[in-house]
Formats: structure tokens, sequence, C-alpha cells
């Protein structure tokens, strides 16, 4: 396990964060402990032997009890301690392990193993002021330490000596992406804004081909109300990278203010285009486009050449967007058709389900409508809406024993919809009509007012 990965395990602090678990290489000691006793006797050395062998099959009481009687014999050996106090650890008896590994230290001060596994005990235990300590030992073996300490200074709150380490670290190894977000998490609860920015825009005037620096200055300069800076360094990225495709997911927005309607829409299709952008952004940038082509009707085509590269993408949320802006134009086929396509990314949404289902109804395709019911009653058997819609489909093509047999069945899912059970009974009174049943008609009507009244 990592150092950095240990930290943050070990103290609770930002463990939901995947950047630990991505970037860093295994760290070892430099230095492992020998078992090169030096000259003692057979006993001494058949015992300690044993140690390592209950050790290794787990039994950690047996492996503590063959080291106490060789530290019986002779307790000047460092290792025996070290031992000792791995076996504490993995027993969890801190303070056991604690005194043995600190014996360990003092035997042997220089050796990284020893202070890693103290480092360990106090990180078990959340005792953040000692493992600080004992990380300032430990700092000078590797840079992974390093890291933990400016994370334990977060913790601690002592937020000047994490960016002191923060500072030291990426001078010395250059930027990353997880040091950049305990940086952040140190802006944020400080409310150090301004150093934020600052921070960022040193960056970009040192590394001015980095796109991600420019890309986050862009992002709090936004965060902080500043759009024409964020507008400047947007366009300054464009000039030093005209092949960012990310950053026209914050100049669309930008030109859309300025009332550049052109180069909006231009860098709109970017973005919509582009593999690098996720699939949860283009949703956004598809919704703001489609408002603009509401106001802006003018700009319709542009917004059709959208939708096809929507068409070929696998993005069920923006196929939806579309749906619902041609909905909302009346345009009910196009609607269904958008409607259909993200129904093949998202299989079992019923939402969308329904929205096909409702609109092949309105359009009075109903022999479509009791098909799409009827394939949708298999995967959502109690959502009594289906019964209904498959019910007045059913009465609308003069299957009217089938509907009557498909309300029955949706009647028993209903539960506390007055209005929905009224439904029921209108289509009911429909069905015994068609049917040439008057009187069956007659007390399902009456049924139907009186649910309806009782809402």
């Amino acid at each position: 396990m990592s150092i950095r990965f240990k930290t943050i395990i070990k103290f609770g602090f930002l463990g939901f964060f995947w950047i630990s678990m991505q970037s860093y290489a295994q760290v070892e000691p430099a230095e492992k402990p020998v078992d090169d006793l030096g000259e003692v006797n057979d006993e001494f050395q058949e015992l300690f032997f044993e140690a390592l062998k209950q050790k290794g099959i787990e039994n950690y009481n047996r492996s503590v009890e063959a080291l106490q009687k060789c530290i019986a014999l002779d307790g000047s050996h460092s290792v025996l301690y070290f031992e000792m106090g791995k076996n504490y650890n993995k027993l969890k008896n801190f303070g056991e392990a604690e005194n043995a590994l600190k014996k360990a230290v003092k035997l042997e001060p220089s050796n990284e193993w020893y202070l890693d596994e103290l480092y360990d005990v106090y990180a078990q235990q959340n005792e953040y002021d000692k493992a600080i300590k004992t990380l300032k030992q430990l700092v000078k073996y590797h840079p992974d330490y390093k890291e933990d300490l400016a994370a334990l200074f977060v913790r601690t709150k002592d937020y000047n000596e994490a960016l002191k380490v923060l500072d030291e670290l990426d001078a010395e190894l250059g930027i990353s992406v997880s040091r950049d977000f305990l940086r952040n998490q140190i802006y944020e609860e400080t409310g150090q804004k301004k150093e934020q920015i600052e921070n960022l825009e040193e960056r970009v005037e040192n590394n001015p081909d980095q796109e991600s620096n420019y890309l986050a200055l862009i992002y709090r300069y936004s965060e902080s109300g500043d759009a024409e800076k964020a507008f400047e360094t947007a366009k300054k990225l464009l000039e030093i990278n005209p092949n960012s495709q990310l950053v026209h997911l914050a100049l669309y927005k930008f030109y859309l203010d300025s009332n550049a309607p052109e180069k909006a829409i231009e860098s709109m299709k970017i973005a919509m285009k582009s593999a690098e952008i996720k699939a949860e952004a283009k949703v956004l940038v598809l919704s703001d486009f489609v408002k603009f082509v509401g106001e802006n009707p003018e700009y319709e085509q542009d917004l059709v050449e959208v939708s096809a590269m929507v068409g070929d993408s696998n993005d069920g949320k923006t196929l939806v967007e579309l749906a619902q802006y041609y909905l909302a134009k009346g345009e009910k086929e196009k609607a269904i058709k958008y409607y259909s396509e993200a129904l093949q990314l998202e299989g079992d949404n019923y939402s969308i389900t329904r929205n096909i289902i409702v609109l092949y109804v309105d359009l009075e395709q109903f022999d479509l409508a009791y098909k799409k019911t009827a394939e949708a009653l298999i995967k959502y058997p109690s959502q009594p809406e289906l019964y209904l819609m498959a019910g007045l489909s059913l009465n609308k093509i003069g299957r009217y024993k089938d509907a009557i047999e498909q309300l029955d069945m949706g009647l028993d899912y209903i539960i506390d919809n007055t209005k929905l059970e009224s439904d029921f009974y209108f289509q009911m009174a429909q069905s015994h009509l068609g049917l040439n049943q008057p009187k069956e008609a007659k007390r399902f009507t009456e049924k139907a007012n009186k649910t309806e009244i009782s809402k």
C-alpha cells in the first residue's frame, strides 16, 4: 500500500477521492531490517525464527511470546522490538506496539522500516501530532511521506504548514492532481480565493503550454464572478492551443453573453463532437443550445446538425434533451424518435417509456401505443398508468373485452389516487358501451363521477 493511500484511509481524510488510488507507485522503505543477528546462541536463533514463523501464520500472540524469550536472553537487538511492535499492531494493542517500536527506533534511529511501522500505529489511532512528528523523520526517505505530511497538516487545520509543504513538493516534482486536490481543499476551507487564483495565474505564467492550468483558472475566475478575465483566459488558451476542445465548454457561454451567436454555435458544435468532453457536460451544452434556438429560431438548422451528432452518440441524456425540445415545439414524431433512441441506451428508464406511449396515444396511433404498452408491462407489471393506457388503446381499436381485462388488472395497483381510479372507471364505461352494455356503462360512468368528486 502506498504511503499516500495509507494516510487517507487511516485518518479518514478525503477517503472518497479517487486520485490517491491511481497515481502512486508502491512505496517500500529503502532499508529493510535484517535478520542477521550477529553472534547469538542456538536457543536465541531458534526462538527468533519460531517468532517469525508464528507471525507468518498470523498467530501473533505466540510470536510475541517467542520474542519475549529472545529479549530475556539478549535484548540488544532492535529487530526484536520491531517484530514485537508489528505483532502488537496486528493485535490492535497499540499501546504495547508503540512502546516496542519506540525501543526499536531508539536502538536504530535511522531505520525507515521502524519509523514507518510506528507511523502506522499512530495513523490507526488518529494521533495526528505523534504521526506528524514521525513523518518529519520519514520525509527524507521518500516524497510520498512528505505528501502524507501535508495531508495531516490539513487534517489538523495547520493550513500554512500544509501549503508550505505542497509548494516545496510542486517545486521539486512538478504539479500533481492529488496535491492540487489538497491545495484546493485548503483554499475552500480557508476562503483564500484570491490566493488560489494567484497560484493559478503564476502557473499559467510559468507553464504557458499547460492546458489544465488555463482551464482551472477559467473555472476559478468564473466562480468568483470575474467573467471578463475568464473570457480573456479562454481566448488566450485558444491562441496558444487552437486544437483545445475543453476550452469550448467555457467559450460558448462567453460568446452567447457577448452577443456573438455564430462563434457560440461554433464552440457548441466543437464541444458536442468532442470525445474528450463527458456526456454530463454535453447535456448542459445541449440544454443551453436548445434554449438559445428557442429564443433565436433562425438558428434551428444548426440545432438539426447537432441533433445528428447526438444521434451517433452513446448518451441517452442528450437525446432526451432533444426529445423535450421537439415536444415543446409540438413536433411529436421527432420527440418520439429521440425518446426511442434514448430508450435503446437506457432500456430500464420507465419515464422515457411512459413518455413514448403517451405520445403515441396523443397522436392517435393506438395500435403502436398498445404494442409499446404490452412490452412495457413485462418490465413494469405494477404500474397502473400502463394498464390505463393499454385499456384506452384497446378501446380505440375496438378490442373492448381485452380492454376490460387490462383495466381490471390495473385497478389492483392503484394506491391513494382517486383521479387515476376515476380514469379507469371512465375507460371501463367506454368498454361496456362498445360491447353494447349500456347498464354497465352507466354504472361505471357514475362510479367514475363519484370517485372524481370524492378526491
